[in-house]
């Protein structure tokens, strides 16, 4: 168990999708411009409080993503601020090409949410697990694609989506999660956030695994592993230069993702450093498999998410070092 990793980040009072209608709440009461459409969850994203109070601005679409994409791109072209929201399957799968088009071709501030990623589907089932979205997304040209790691993060991230002259992507936890910020700490879009410090390895994680990484790193110290933690919130654009500097100062870098390995921030991470400078790398997350049913935690243990996991790649990744 890593209980000083636990009581130093305990669990919030307040789920990451009450913090996102809130955020964005503020930001409609500074901005006129601001939009909500939903594609028929409204409930399961808790923003009927704030269509209520903004009849006129929030939207349900009903069940046509790719419809909700394109009234939010049309919306966007006429000088609004939309932000569009479904389950993360249907965000990105169902609407790539309204997507594609309609946001990042034609450069409209669309910010486009996909929530329950990868294992927070859960009992949703195998068809509703978003394991490929950040791959989807990613390669789209102009697209910003973010996933916050706790409430004080997503409700900074908000605004900046807001003002941000392109499309986004906002990978987006539901439920709660620990805290592992202030509200008075800082954010920036494509810059990383250095949590931990070390010398031996360093592990890269956004969204839940940024606090498995933690536990690891906690778990690797008693072992006498001295590792540093980034939380790459953003996946695109990728923080160059502070994934440079973990590269050179620890030589040996670890991926974590709830996402499959294929096309995420592993594949983003292992593409700069292949070209840039390469040290031995080890990438957690789901192995280019489809999702399951299941609890969360047993869905984490079944796809080698857990921190015990990311431990063991990192020290397979310091073992790797004499090797360069």
């Amino acid at each position: 168990m890593n209980w000083e990793t636990e009581q130093r980040y305990p669990m919030d009072t307040v789920e990451m999708r009450t913090a996102y209608c809130e955020a964005l709440e503020e930001c409609m009461q500074k901005d006129p411009r601001i939009v909500a459409l939903d594609a028929d969850l409204m409930t399961p994203l808790g923003i009927t409080g704030l269509w209520k109070r903004y009849p006129d601005r929030v939207h349900n679409c009903g069940i046509q993503e790719a419809n909700m994409i394109s009234m939010a791109a049309g919306m966007a072209k006429e000088g609004m601020r939309p932000f569009a929201h479904s389950f993360g399957v249907f965000s990105s799968r169902r609407a790539c090409d309204q997507i594609y088009i309609s946001c990042a071709y034609a450069r409209n501030p669309v910010c486009i949410v996909g929530s329950d990623p990868g294992v927070a589907s859960a009992l949703n089932g195998g068809t509703h697990a978003p394991n490929e979205d950040l791959a989807i997304l990613r390669a789209c040209p102009a697209m910003t694609v973010v996933e916050p790691s706790d409430g004080c993060m997503l409700r900074a991230l908000v605004p900046q989506l807001a003002q941000l002259n392109g499309p986004s992507y906002l990978r987006l936890f539901r439920r709660w999660r620990p805290r592992l910020y202030q509200s008075e700490d800082t954010f920036t879009i494509g810059k990383a956030k250095r949590i931990a410090e070390g010398s031996d390895a360093t592990i890269v994680a956004c969204g839940i695994e940024v606090f498995e990484a933690l536990k690891a790193a906690e778990m690797l110290a008693k072992q006498g592993i001295r590792v540093r933690v980034l939380d790459m919130f953003t996946i695109k654009p990728l923080d160059k230069e502070e994934l440079m500097a973990a590269a050179q100062e620890t030589g040996a870098i670890v991926t974590a993702e709830n996402h499959n390995v294929i096309g995420g921030l592993g594949s983003a991470v292992a593409e700069f450093l292949c070209e840039q400078f390469p040290v031995p790398m080890e990438r957690v997350g789901i192995q280019d498999e489809f999702g399951q049913v299941g609890p969360m935690e047993w869905l984490m243990e079944r796809y080698g998410l857990t921190a015990d996991h990311i431990a063991e790649k990192t020290r397979i990744a310091v073992s790797r070092k004499g090797e360069h």
